[in-house]
């Protein structure tokens, strides 16, 4: 099996919780309260482990909760190495709302990076060798939206890693611009933000996917389309597939949780076809979770066991 090294600039404290209902000025009594490390990379890191994969996790932490997201990283078995920031990892938190089905989701910004601070990052990030390298999740105030894009520049050009890129805002853009990535996963509203347009239809979707593979922007786009589905464009082909239906309790990590089970697949050697499936199936496993539980093996299996061969 390949290895994998996930990088999270802004991960989080992933708290959730449930409560009756939500009302404003009254206290909201919760229950079923659990926190989780979290943020794009480290939710993806969280997958692969879970599903039984070689992954590292690198990230930026700092100020009093980050020592938190460490024990919980530990907690969870995850191999990682940490960057140190001055300023405080962000908390977020996710109410499911019984008496609606809704979830509420409460996200900051996230810190203040110092530009020795992301330089640093940069330096050592650049250094890390593995088979698939997934970049993944926000960047954080203070680093510039072409740090992926310097991040790639300053690897040896004799690396074999492949990319995997799973951003939004000026991090896709200035990236998906510099090319050379193996596989990136926007969702629909992620893709139509870089465009600065609507795709109306999934043919517009498949257009627009196969103008970044033919700009050698990226060799395969997968494009997550929420209940309706997700599209694959690359060099295998053209492929759709519909959501599976399931009773969603949480979207928290839906996405990650693709581009976690993908990337595994492809790093234990799978077509990219199946890799796709596997996708579907992870990020549909996670909406059946409640708040920030991510997608359980068990699930992953029988509901990839429902997405159709392609």
């Amino acid at each position: 099996m390949q290895s994998i090294a996930t990088f999270t600039l802004n991960p989080a404290i992933d708290g959730s919780c449930e409560a009756q209902s939500v009302r404003h000025t009254h206290k909201v009594r919760t229950t079923a309260n659990r926190y989780d490390p979290g943020g794009g990379g480290i939710n993806v890191a969280r997958v692969v482990q879970r599903l039984g994969g070689n992954v590292r996790a690198h990230y930026l932490a700092g100020g009093a909760t980050g020592g938190v997201l460490d024990n919980l990283l530990d907690r969870d078995g995850i191999a990682r190495s940490r960057i140190d920031i001055a300023d405080h990892t962000r908390i977020s938190h996710a109410v499911f709302e019984h008496a609606t089905g809704r979830e509420y989701r409460f996200v900051p910004e996230g810190p203040l990076v110092s530009e020795a601070e992301w330089q640093q990052a940069l330096v050592a990030f650049a250094k890390i060798n593995a088979d698939y390298l997934v970049f993944s999740g926000s960047l954080p105030r203070g680093v510039p939206g072409d740090f992926y894009v310097r991040l790639m520049a300053g690897r040896d050009p004799q690396s074999a890693s492949r990319i995997v890129l799973d951003t939004s805002g000026a991090a896709l853009s200035a990236t998906l611009e510099a090319g050379g990535l193996f596989l990136v996963k926007p969702s629909q509203g992620e893709l139509e933000q870089h465009l600065g347009r609507v795709l109306g239809d999934p043919e517009e979707i498949v257009a627009a996917a196969q103008d970044i593979v033919g700009r050698g922007q990226a060799r395969h786009v997968a494009v997550t389309m929420g209940h309706e589905g997700a599209i694959l464009v690359g060099e295998a082909g053209v492929y759709r597939l519909p959501a599976i239906p399931v009773e969603a309790r949480s979207a928290v990590g839906a996405g990650d949780s693709f581009v976690g089970a993908m990337t595994l697949a492809l790093a234990q050697g799978l077509p990219i076809t199946d890799a796709f499936r596997r996708g579907v199936a992870a990020g549909t496993a996670t909406v059946l979770t409640p708040g920030t539980g991510l997608c359980l093996p068990a699930d992953v299996e029988r509901i990839y066991g429902e997405v159709p061969a392609l």
